[in-house]
């Protein structure tokens, strides 16, 4: 079974993004937009796109063909953005990139909850930024949305070391419940 995994992946994910807008908290704007020689630049350049990764997969994922009309958690998707564009800025300080992450991670929580088992073994179609068109298993592209997500938060978390700011624990190890011995 897959949905305890991806729900499992919801809950990490919203948990981390909030460690994270809780460090950069106190950061100045400007220090959070200093070029750190990363792949996205700086360390709210990379939370950006980090953002825009979510919200382009949220909206592929959305044209399931089990839900003709979408899933309804993803209806909130209309109050956000949609990116054009892998280094777009959506957010150009702390305030309203922390504020916005955080509401797409609760959209996020609800979309694995309304999911069903039965979803996951579809495939779907989608067109990338170039307009390729691919048909790949929907499963799949859910795992890869989560592994873009952990991927760029430990470049984030590294470059936050950087200017001595630790976000603490951050291994998924965390959120797996022990279970009992039968």
């Amino acid at each position: 079974m897959l949905k305890p995994s991806f729900e499992l992946m919801a809950a990490y994910n919203a948990l981390m993004n909030k460690k994270i807008c809780d460090s950069i908290s106190t950061i100045p704007d400007n220090v959070l937009w200093e070029n750190k020689n990363a792949f996205f630049g700086s360390i709210l350049g990379t939370l950006n796109h980090l953002m825009v990764g979510d919200l382009i997969w949220l909206n592929r994922l959305n044209h399931h063909l089990s839900y003709p009309t979408g899933f309804k958690a993803l209806e909130s998707l209309k109050d956000f953005p949609l990116p054009t564009k892998l280094t777009q800025i959506l957010y150009d300080n702390k305030q309203d990139f922390s504020k916005n992450r955080q509401a797409l991670d609760q959209i996020i929580i609800r979309f694995i909850e309304e999911s069903d088992e039965s979803d996951y073994s579809k495939s779907l179609s989608y067109q990338n930024t170039n307009n390729d068109t691919f048909n790949k298993s929907f499963s799949m592209l859910l795992q890869h949305l989560f592994n873009h997500q952990t991927h760029h938060r430990g470049q984030v978390t590294t470059l936050l070391t950087q200017i001595d700011i630790d976000i603490g624990e951050t291994d998924l190890l965390m959120l797996i419940p022990d279970v009992d011995n039968e």
